[in-house]
């Protein structure tokens, strides 16, 4: 990523509430842009399960730093919610998740113009969802993946059309491989691909052994391997769940801490999404010429 995009300075404006009726608490999001630039594509980003609109400044930071706005909502499973394994909102919470993902993506002009002199400089053409581990899911399902049903049929389709293109970062594989707990608490987690046909890009750590499948790290490229073209992945041989520290330095869920692996999840984001949306192709082939054949610990495929 060229260096001169990486030092705009940048602005981030929090809360901004969404209306969102159906919820039980308010569903508020922050806005994080540049301070200059016109025809800025966005990015709406879910995060890990108990995080918040706080979460993930590495990313997010990083990514208004090239140029793009980054919406965040809270989900109703964060901390500040007081929502727990055993509360019984709990079993529906993927749902009300993807529905807030809806409720922004349908108010992005509203949202944007709460940011001063933000409105006219949005490309609303160009919107991508991108998500972390339980995030990754619900940005998932905006893209066309939906979710088995106990009697293995596919569940309905929660895509949206004002989206076109994304990035699923730790995202949860097939769920025929769920640990007792998981398949107790997030029987959700049974993802079908097959209808993902939007364009995406997967990033999977190869050291990132779930605590809710009984499949090694290969279980976080199912995304990937499950779904029709064009799909790309990014595979990181030394990232754990985090990778790098994504939510943030020296968080407790931070196993793995290296600034410059959460850099390289960023970078390759913003690559891959210019080259999606036709605005600049240069850092996404530059990327394809640089991964290596294992040399650095990290390549990339696509198809």
């Amino acid at each position: 990523m060229s260096s001169s995009l990486l030092d705009q300075r940048i602005v981030a404006v929090k809360p901004i509430t969404v209306p969102a009726p159906d919820r039980s608490a308010e569903l508020q999001v922050k806005v994080t842009a540049p301070l200059s630039g016109q025809n800025l594509p966005i990015i709406v980003f879910s995060h890990g399960n108990a995080w918040s609109l706080d979460g993930y400044e590495p990313l997010v930071d990083r990514w208004a730093g090239a140029g793009f706005v980054v919406v965040q909502p809270t989900h109703l499973d964060s901390r500040r919610n007081g929502i727990g394994w055993e509360d019984p909102r709990f079993a529906t919470i993927w749902r009300v998740r993807i529905a807030d993902l809806h409720a922004v993506l349908d108010r992005l002009d509203d949202i944007v113009v709460q940011v001063d002199g933000l409105g006219p400089r949005v490309d609303r053409e160009r919107v991508a969802v991108v998500g972390h581990s339980w995030g990754a899911q619900t940005a998932g399902a905006i893209l066309g993946a939906r979710v088995f049903g106990a009697d293995g049929t596919p569940g309905e389709d929660f895509s949206h059309p004002a989206v076109s293109a994304g990035a699923l970062i730790a995202a949860t594989g097939t769920g025929d491989t769920l640990t007792p707990f998981a398949a107790e608490h997030l029987p959700f987690m049974r993802p079908d691909y097959s209808a993902m046909t939007t364009p995406a890009l997967i990033i999977a750590g190869g050291k990132d052994q779930s605590q809710l499948s009984t499949r090694g790290p290969e279980w976080f490229t199912d995304a990937y391997h499950l779904s029709p073209s064009p799909k790309s992945l990014l595979t990181i041989a030394e990232g754990e769940h985090t990778l790098g520290g994504l939510a943030g330095e020296m968080v407790a869920e931070t196993s793995d801490e290296d600034p410059s692996r959460v850099a390289l999840v960023a970078d390759t984001i913003s690559a891959y999404l210019l080259d999606v949306f036709e605005i600049s192709d240069t850092s996404w082939a530059d990327l394809g010429v640089e991964a290596p054949a294992g040399g650095a610990g990290w390549s990339i495929s696509s198809k």
